[in-house]
């Protein structure tokens, strides 16, 4: 199923999401990597706040390219998700409504992601200068000394990506696997 969705999105409308659904997301999303990650969570196991509310929010593992004139971004696309899986839970359990990345998830963060009632979504890697143009704006708000890692708040329209694991554990890379096997 295709789908055009607003970001943030509402728990009721990710629980409608199934592995394998299309979607364009639109609205604001923040990017953050793994050292941004690593700070996060440090900042959390000291008390403190983090900088962003994640409430319902959707992060995107991405550092980007350097930006050509003209442009809110250089390329944009997905970093290896499985990078930030020590990081996931905790903020899944904080009210992080969803990722994008690409590649598999460990155990843990699959169970968070139903525990929490999120979604994991995949971007197509090596695509990031097409995905790149769905960004309309990029501002750096916390860690900018981290450089490409720092987290960003971006501007996206109509960002394609596949959901992958959906709210119920539902995760299309076991089940197209399986699909497949049986043809």
């Amino acid at each position: 199923m295709e789908r055009h969705i607003t970001v943030p999105v509402a728990k009721e409308e990710i629980q409608d999401l199934r592995a394998g659904d299309y979607v364009y997301l639109t609205g604001v999303i923040y990017t953050a990597r793994d050292a941004a990650h690593k700070r996060m969570d440090e900042v959390l196991s000291e008390g403190k706040e983090l900088p962003l509310d994640i409430k319902n929010q959707m992060i995107y593992y991405m550092g980007p390219s350097p930006a050509r004139e003209g442009r809110p971004i250089g390329s944009a696309g997905p970093t290896t998700a499985s990078r930030m899986d020590k990081y996931a839970p905790r903020l899944l359990d904080l009210g992080l409504g969803g990722m994008i990345g690409k590649g598999k998830r460990s155990q843990a963060v699959q169970d968070a992601i139903v525990r929490n009632k999120a979604v994991y979504f995949a971007a197509v890697g090596g695509a990031g200068a097409l995905l790149s143009k769905c960004i309309k704006r990029a501002d750096v708000i916390a860690y900018d000394d981290l450089g490409t890692e720092a987290i960003r708040r971006l501007e996206i329209e109509d960002l394609p990506a596949i959901v992958v694991i959906d709210s119920e554990g539902n995760n299309l890379y076991e089940t197209a696997v399986k699909e497949y096997a049986e043809e």
